[in-house]
């Protein structure tokens, strides 16, 4: 500052020695330019008390605005630290006073020491005590941002210190500016911790400025990519099919696994994870392990890249003993059910199919569900194998005796049962015996006197239904069964009751387009014709009528009754014409009658039958 002081008092010499023509004079400003400054009386000069030459003035600003910082101006400055306390830094920035900035902006900077050159803006000019007030934090911002701004223009790598976790990703300070980092843009694999990357000091390229927001995003993954592109490119060359290689385990969806395989990714399907059918492939691996894996497959641009993990171990089936087999009893666990059967793993990798026909002697065939679930532990017969097509089927019922071995002692023709309801058809009712042992009842074979158009108007599926066995198919496997076998039939009683000619009193049920219905009981149903309902005044009975019949037709093979009540006062009607014509016929004989006495009579029994007066 002196020498400066010095230079400009000899240039002002020189300045006035020119405007007086005379030779330099050595004044005391030129000699002490900083006493000269601090003394020079601004009052005196204001007043007008003491006149200073135009020269002397200009000479005079010049010093000042060579020797002294202009503290009206909002540049930042670099000042040098001249002293420190416990709170304050006081920095020298060659202005008429000293400065001070509080040590809480030199935080990230605990090695401050008296004599470091700092960055300082002007914060107050001058406060209470005349002193100048700076602020470094506000010089870093500014100057900050004239280095971030040119970071994103060149490219240049910058170090950032990640500060905390945030929404989406990460704050990182750079240049003292608080820069976002997304996480995706924090490595070229998904992160899952970000919480690792806290408090650590990373490199970043500036990728975005937003100006009118002040928001800079920060990017550590564009700094890899590069590196990555070029190890792609070589891995990508060098791929051939069959060819093993070590990857990580990247990300895992419900339908394979990504795997890494250092800049290239490649899928292995769910399929070719395991030998064993898995549900999820979280099952066989983790996040970040390690794998050996061989390429299967890929596209001509080799972009998609088709990975085995099952393929590196030998096929259970190539391993399955020599010893196994058709007929030997294994164990297994159910790993899938359809509704045709359940698949059975009884070897790691080696399944046999358990048809659903072969899961009970029933032949009425259920669901699988009906029989097995998936996790169940089973025992099963190996029924056919082949280990060409790698294909076995087994069977549980095979491990119970077949109950139609010994059929005709248990299920003799006439032997009465329990059975259950299992299903119906149009034609009749489906009874298990016991399982592997079903029974058809006709429709016709269920009630004596009811006539049933579908069986469900008779039972329900579940209900316990007694029958007799009518007839037995033991090479057909099949049951002929009957239910109203179990009970007299009815008719037979019926045929005596209601024999023809016999009379009964009962009430229209109801009239139909023929006739009319009356019920005699729970199972006889007659029908009466409309002719046969006409009663002695020559009106016809309605419904609700009670009125005698005459039973006129039953037959007992097809239930079928007709009555009629015109035949009971007709048949009265007869009687009395016989009657009359039989006591005619007495008198006559006694009185001999002549020939057209008798014809007389005849004409008249005639009149009579056909219901003249």
């Amino acid at each position: 500052m002196a020498e400066k002081a010095k230079q400009a008092e000899v240039a002002a010499q020189e300045a006035v020695a020119k405007e007086t023509k005379a030779a330099p004079v050595v004044s005391e400003a030129q000699a002490n330019p900083e006493k000269f400054l601090a003394e020079f009386n601004w009052h005196n000069y204001q007043e007008g008390i003491d006149e200073v030459e135009d020269s002397q003035l200009k000479e005079f600003e010049k010093l000042v605005s060579e020797n002294f910082v202009d503290t009206l101006d909002d540049e930042v400055v670099e000042g040098t630290v001249v002293h420190m306390t416990d709170r304050d830094a006081i920095i020298d920035i060659n202005a008429k006073s000293e400065g001070v900035i509080s040590l809480n902006e030199f935080r990230y900077n605990p090695d401050l020491k008296v004599g470091d050159k700092v960055e300082v803006l002007i914060d107050v000019r001058e406060d209470a005590t005349g002193q100048l007030v700076l602020s470094h934090r506000k010089a870093r911002v500014i100057k900050a941002w004239d280095r971030v701004i040119k970071a994103n223009e060149t490219g240049e790598i910058v170090n950032g210190f990640v500060k905390c976790r945030t929404k989406g990703g990460m704050i990182v300070d750079v240049f003292g500016i608080e820069a976002f980092l997304p996480g995706s843009q924090i490595d070229v694999k998904p992160i899952r911790d970000y919480d690792q990357y806290v408090n650590k000091t990373m490199e970043f390229k500036v990728v975005k400025i937003n100006h009118e927001f002040k928001n800079v995003v920060v990017s550590h993954k564009a700094l890899i990519e590069a590196d990555i592109e070029e190890q792609k490119k070589e891995i990508i060359g060098q791929l051939e099919k069959g060819q093993v290689l070590e990857g990580i385990v990247k990300n895992i969806t419900s339908y394979g696994v990504f795997i890494d395989l250092g800049g290239v990714d490649g899928l292995v399907h769910i399929t070719d994870l395991s030998w064993s059918r898995i549900n999820h492939p979280n099952e066989i691996v983790e996040l970040d392990q390690k794998l050996n894996v061989v390429i299967l497959d890929f596209d001509e641009d080799k972009s998609r890249i088709q990975l085995g993990l099952k393929q590196l171990s030998k096929h259970p089936w190539d391993a399955l003993g020599e010893n196994v087999a058709v007929g030997d009893k294994v164990k297994g666990k159910v790993v899938v059910i359809a509704d045709y059967g359940a698949f059975i793993e009884v070897a790691e990798g080696v399944e046999g199919l358990v048809h659903v026909s072969e899961m009970s002697w029933s032949t009425h065939l259920r669901s699988a569900n009906d029989f097995v679930k998936v996790g169940d532990e089973i025992d099963a017969v190996i029924l056919t194998l082949d280990r060409e097509d790698r294909k076995m089927s087994l069977g549980i019922k095979q491990l119970t005796a077949d109950p139609w071995t010994d059929i005709t002692t248990k299920y003799p023709v006439g032997s009465k049962h329990t059975g259950i309801v299992r299903n119906f058809t149009n034609f009749g009712v489906f009874v298990e015996l016991e399982e592997g042992i079903d029974g058809l009842i006709y429709i016709s074979d269920l009630s004596w006197t009811k006539k049933i158009k579908h069986p469900s108007e008779f039972c329900n599926v579940g209900d316990n239904l007694d029958v007799v066995v009518l007839e037995l198919d033991v090479e057909g496997r099949k049951l002929s069964l009957g239910h109203k076998q179990t009970t007299e039939n009815p008719w037979d009683k019926y045929e005596t009751e209601f024999a023809l000619d016999t009379t009964h009193t009962a009430e229209i049920a109801d009239v139909v387009d023929k006739g009319a219905t009356i019920e005699f009981n729970e199972d006889i149903v007659a029908f009466v014709p409309s002719r046969h309902l006409e009663k002695e005044d020559g009106k016809m009975l309605k419904k609700g009528d009670t009125a005698e019949f005459k039973i006129i037709e039953f037959n007992k093979e097809f239930k079928r009754v007709v009555a009629s009540h015109t035949a009971i006062f007709k048949a009265e009607e007869m009687a009395n014409v016989k009657a009359a014509a039989k006591k005619q016929a007495a008198q006559a004989a006694e009185s001999k009658p002549t020939l057209g006495d008798a014809n007389e009579a005849l004409q008249a029994l005639k009149d009579k039958l056909d219901g003249k007066k």
